[in-house]
């Protein structure tokens, strides 16, 4: 058997190659294994006092609402005041054309004083037939005719003073003045337009303060919202507070002074109103906003930041750092999210080291460097 020189050099050299290899493996092995274990961030599950709370939709309603209608005909003469203003009760808002309802006054007032003039001298008449009569100077019915007249006069006097105290009260229409205090809005009719009781509304005065909220409670809500109200089971004492954003609240509570007598068939639901003190305005007629009404007395809860809830197909869990500061998955059961993070029902203990950042750098049961960190109050 032959062998060339050639055939026997790559034969070696084939036999080292998996030994270098082997070679270069083992350092690169020992460097993998010397890694430093992942860094992660932690807060620990705290247990704090929180008052159970019920959120509910609602729009903010004016407790007071006027429509500013005209109540006689006649043209606009002026507008006296400044779209979107606030106003008092007793301001002047506008004028319609005055001059016929003056004369109308003046009319009348000279025929009252034409009657006035008229009854005068069927009183006179009167007690001089009355005195005739009594001297037997007289005959009874010319003291009859007399009374008759005066009873005459009188009536036709009475009805012209009516008469005048209408033209009066028309006149007072050509001034429209503000009922209630609140902001006005938009002039719906210019100055020269042509307004009457069938034109409809000129303007809208709303109320500003107070003002109220209505939002739909359903009969399990409110037997839940009694449960946790304590002593405070009567609910127009309930304490409502409303929820602009996450993080940003009205700074004044409310109470619930209104509860409707009827439960809206479509939705199970019954209408409840409470009502806000808004000395600024910052509750406008119309608006959205959450309704908040928050248990009396305060149950400990334990909560762990929004950041430390995962998700996956079984539900939502946590990632914890345990005792040999490796990871463990613990699923939760949440049980609503409050101000400052998330109510856990199940899953978690007091103390538990919940991962909140990090979390894509870990795997379960890997060593991994826990830095703790204070959550936000």
């Amino acid at each position: 058997m032959r062998f060339s020189a050639r055939g026997s050099v790559l034969a070696v050299a084939l036999l080292l190659v998996p030994l270098l290899g082997g070679c270069e493996e083992a350092p690169q092995q020992a460097a993998a294994t010397q890694a430093p274990p992942p860094s992660v961030s932690v807060v620990r599950a705290a247990v704090k006092d929180m008052r159970p709370s019920f959120p509910f939709s609602g729009r903010v309603v004016a407790l007071q609402k006027v429509d500013l209608k005209a109540r006689i005909d006649g043209f606009l003469k002026e507008q006296a005041f400044v779209e979107g203003a606030t106003v008092k009760a007793g301001d002047l808002l506008y004028i319609i054309e005055k001059e016929p309802y003056q004369a109308a006054v003046a009319s009348a007032e000279g025929a009252v004083a034409t009657a006035r003039a008229r009854f005068d001298r069927t009183e006179i008449e009167l007690k001089r037939q009355t005195t005739l009569v009594s001297k037997d100077a007289a005959a009874q019915t010319k003291l009859d005719d007399a009374k008759a007249a005066r009873d005459e006069a009188k009536g036709t006097l009475d009805k012209l003073i009516a008469e005048l105290d209408k033209a009066r009260l028309q006149l007072s229409y050509t001034e429209i003045r503000a009922p209630i205090d609140g902001r006005i809005g938009k002039s719906l009719l210019t100055v020269g337009s042509y307004v009457s009781p069938q034109v409809g509304t000129l303007a809208t005065i709303v109320a500003q303060d107070p003002i109220g909220v209505v939002f739909p409670v359903s009969q399990r809500d409110i037997i839940a919202v009694k449960e946790q109200a304590g002593e405070t089971a009567n609910m127009n004492e309930i304490t409502v507070y409303l929820q602009f954003t996450k993080d940003k609240r009205y700074d004044r509570p409310g109470k619930v002074n209104f509860m409707d007598v009827t439960v809206n068939p479509g939705t199970d639901t019954v209408d409840l109103r409470a009502s806000f003190a808004n000395p600024k305005g910052t509750l406008v007629d119309g608006q959205l906003v959450t309704a908040v009404v928050e248990a009396d007395k305060a149950l400990p809860t334990l909560v762990v930041p929004l950041n430390a809830i995962q998700m996956d197909q079984s539900g939502p869990f946590v990632l914890v750092v345990n005792a040999e500061s490796k990871i463990e998955v613990r699923p939760v059961t949440m049980e609503k999210q409050v101000q400052t993070g998330v109510a856990i029902a199940k899953g978690l203990s007091a103390g538990d080291l919940v991962v909140v950042e990090g979390v894509q750098k870990v795997r379960p049961g890997q060593l991994v460097e826990a830095t703790e960190i204070k959550p936000e109050a």
